[in-house]
């Protein structure tokens, strides 16, 4: 694939900010990871993020998303909201989703939010283990602004990373999730990578606890009428079948340079928001320099050689092909999953 023929997903997930007010023992941002190589760049200014969305408006991007770090802690955060709603390109009915994980909220947050048009997914990984995940004591704080954006009228999803030291919570996780607010469920299980490397060992999820958060997050949304998504994919046969999940959209495809991509801090883009790899830079010609990695997601070039002869192999990346490449050093390597 040449740099002409490369075709950008209609999806990016901005990433304003390195900077950080959790400790997350789960966070895979590769900046965090330990003895981490990933070279991270000044962060852009407003001038530059306004530059790189006139970008993202030639290459056809129609949704943005925008995460951290931490968002609320970047300083220019609502002027950029502002450039991306006075862009006649992006998709006007869509929601922005921004991706916090709350400490940092307030209530003139949510009316921006509000103004904006913003769909606030916030962080709750766990009631009583929140600050043992995360560092802070702060489940009260993030149940209350879900009750806060509830009355405003905000439209809201509760994020769960699911972890082998809150799964046993998981139920009552999600049902005050839900109970103050939350309109949808975004469930993610643990994924090594960034921070979560070192702790890979106390947070790995065994195949029944896989199996059994999608059917306890299936649980909850079936009592209160919700609906949810998992935001990791997952290989079918751990899965068996998804057709099962009525409420629960369970995916086994791999979205990267496919359907979204990402944009760090300093404008380094890489396939998704896993990758400790760069590819390229936004404000930069051509953008995409590692064409052929970006070329190995987006024709999906990696399907490990004990998966290729399964018959569901045209439905299934076979899990998560960032994190098989950052446990094993090989894309097309298994899932870490398979090994608990």
């Amino acid at each position: 694939m040449t740099q002409h023929e490369l075709r950008f997903p209609q999806s990016a997930i901005l990433e304003l900010t390195y900077q950080c007010n959790h400790r997350c023992l789960f966070c895979s941002c590769p900046w965090d990871a330990l003895q981490s190589k990933y070279c991270k760049g000044t962060e852009m200014d407003f001038e530059q993020w306004r530059q790189t969305l006139d970008v993202l408006q030639t290459l056809g991007v129609r949704n943005v998303s925008i995460s951290g770090g931490e968002p609320l802690l970047k300083d220019c955060l609502p002027d950029i909201l502002a450039y991306i709603r006075s862009k006649g390109c992006f998709n006007a009915q869509a929601p922005i989703i921004l991706i916090s994980n709350g400490l940092a909220m307030s209530e003139a947050w949510l009316y921006l939010f509000r103004e904006y048009n913003v769909h606030l997914s916030m962080s709750l990984p766990g009631l009583e283990t929140f600050a043992r995940h995360t560092g802070v004591d702060n489940a009260g704080g993030v149940l209350h602004w879900f009750e806060e954006a509830k009355k405003r009228g905000l439209d809201t999803t509760v994020n769960v990373t699911v972890t082998a030291l809150n799964y046993h919570e998981l139920f009552a996780t999600l049902a005050q999730g839900i109970l103050a607010g939350a309109d949808t469920v975004l469930l993610n299980r643990f994924l090594p990578g960034g921070r979560g490397l070192a702790h890979r060992k106390e947070l790995m999820l065994n195949h029944d606890q896989l199996n059994g958060m999608l059917d306890t997050a299936e649980e909850v949304l079936q009592l209160s009428h919700r609906t949810g998504s998992v935001g990791t994919e997952f290989p079918r046969c751990i899965i068996g079948h998804p057709e099962r999940y009525q409420r629960l959209r369970v995916a086994s495809m791999c979205s990267a340079a496919k359907e979204f991509f990402v944009i760090d801090p300093s404008g380094q883009v890489r396939t998704c928001n896993h990758s400790p790899r760069v590819v390229g830079h936004i404000l930069e010609n051509p953008i995409i320099t590692d064409v052929d990695y970006w070329d190995t997601f987006a024709r999906r070039r990696y399907i490990p050689a004990s998966c290729i002869s399964c018959h569901e192999v045209d439905y299934c990346d076979c899990g998560c092909r960032e994190a098989a490449g950052i446990v094993c050093g090989d894309i097309s390597a298994k899932d870490p999953c398979f090994e608990s």
